[in-house]
């Protein structure tokens, strides 16, 4: 009977993922039914690298939102497939490394005040285009697609959904607010007559999914290659709270590197068929945390769900239907969210403000970031995430820690011995 049950259980948690892993490629313009398939084939290769052991489900990363939608507007798709398939190359890195010298090395060159504000530029970053998006037009602000009153009440609805839900709904319900958000925002859009069924009605049922192959242009590659810095920290993040949820420490047995490979190889693949990056998601350990079922035979069946609904042509076309105001209310919590935890990351980690150091490197980082500094030299040029993720990993290993040999002298004082 617990046999006869896992695929019920796996299509569930899929139900609970299903929100967060279509709202990034609606987001970013790349196919729903792409993403789905990546998510269901991301997760299989997670599971065969870390021996199946952990109760995990790996599908969109909100962290390359706002790199994405630049990749795709500067170089096109296949060019940003092949910058996101260079980010797992950095995942499997990073994997390498950790297997060989231990995790030490990560703390020591992505300490939160370099990780912090790097998550802040991903986060407000693209803030405009969910400005732009949720009073009705385009991203850019061009074109007017919604009238703006109707616009920002389909925003502002779907915008407080997602909030009430997530701060005062229980059980289940309380892991999906991105789905009862973008729920009202579409009932409320039929309502004013603003959704266009013809994709659906031409789209067939069975489908093959719109895969697009990559394409390897350096520029995009060099600005894709530091963004991987915050969903590597993000993971390692992740794998602990499972351990916590299940009592077991995934960091030791199957091991970070393990699942940092794991991760990477997922996205790898990912963008070797034309769909977002992979990361875990919080969301599927969140029910897994309710419903105590800690088996990842489970998870298994999730990823084949995602893979048979992605060769359902109507569920994408329907999924694109979906109205610029509910995405753009949507998008106005999701990139202050994701800025919120580069804020976090520095408040959780004490790091000292006042400190000179601390300041030049949060500081430069942010403005850089968000004002859109670049540098270039001939046809080689750095902007964005990629100039900040350079410059602030180059600032934190050369500007002396005067913190550090403040503490070292203190403690020689008080104990001279040592």
């Amino acid at each position: 009977m617990k046999k006869l049950m896992m695929p019920l259980q796996g299509a569930q948690m899929l139900f609970v993922a299903f929100g967060s892993l279509v709202l990034m490629p609606l987001l970013t313009g790349l196919d729903t039914n792409v993403a789905l398939f990546t998510a269901g084939i991301g997760t299989l290769l997670f599971q065969l690298i870390t021996k199946r052991q952990i109760p995990i489900f790996l599908a969109s990363s909100f962290a390359f939102i706002a790199p994405i939608m630049y990749g795709v507007q500067t170089w096109g798709i296949p060019s940003t497939m092949g910058g996101l398939m260079a980010a797992g190359v950095v995942y499997v890195i990073l994997a390498s490394v950790i297997k060989v010298r231990g995790g030490g090395f990560i703390k020591r060159l992505l300490p939160p005040v370099v990780v912090g504000p790097v998550i802040i530029v991903i986060g407000l970053g693209l803030a405009p285009v969910a400005v732009n998006m949720a009073v009705g037009k385009s991203g850019d602000g061009s074109l007017v697609l919604v009238e703006q009153n109707v616009a920002l009440f389909i925003s502002l609805a779907s915008l407080f959904t997602t909030i009430a839900v997530a701060i005062f709904a229980k059980g289940l319900l309380k892991l999906m607010p991105i789905l009862a958000g973008i729920s009202v925002g579409y009932g409320l859009s039929l309502a004013y007559g603003i959704v266009d069924f013809t994709p659906v009605r031409e789209a067939a049922w069975i489908a093959m999914p719109n895969f697009v192959a990559p394409e390897f242009n350096w520029h995009a590659i060099l600005f894709m290659i530091p963004v991987a810095i915050a969903p590597a920290v993000e993971h390692i993040g992740d794998i602990l709270a499972i351990s916590n949820v299940t009592g077991k420490d995934y960091l030791k047995k199957p091991g970070l590197h393990r699942t940092l490979a794991g991760d990477g190889v997922a996205t790898i693949a990912a963008s070797a068929f034309g769909g977002p990056p992979n990361t875990t998601y919080s969301e599927v350990t969140g029910a897994v945390t309710l419903t105590k079922n800690f088996n990842p035979v489970v998870m298994t069946w999730t990823a084949i769900t995602a893979i048979l609904f992605s060769f359902v042509g109507k569920l994408g076309a329907l999924l694109q239907t979906i109205p610029v105001p509910v995405m753009g209310g949507i998008m106005c919590l999701l990139f202050g969210s994701i800025a919120a935890v580069g804020l976090n990351s520095l408040i959780k980690n004490h790091v000292d403000m006042n400190e000179p150091r601390n300041l030049s490197i949060v500081g430069v980082t942010l403005v850089f970031g968000i004002g859109g500094m670049a540098f270039g030299i001939g046809s080689f040029s750095l902007t964005g995430i990629s100039l900040c993720g350079i410059l602030a990993i180059g600032m934190n290993l050369l500007l002396p820690d005067n913190a550090a040999s403040h503490e070292k002298i203190i403690a020689e004082k008080i104990n001279p011995s040592s």
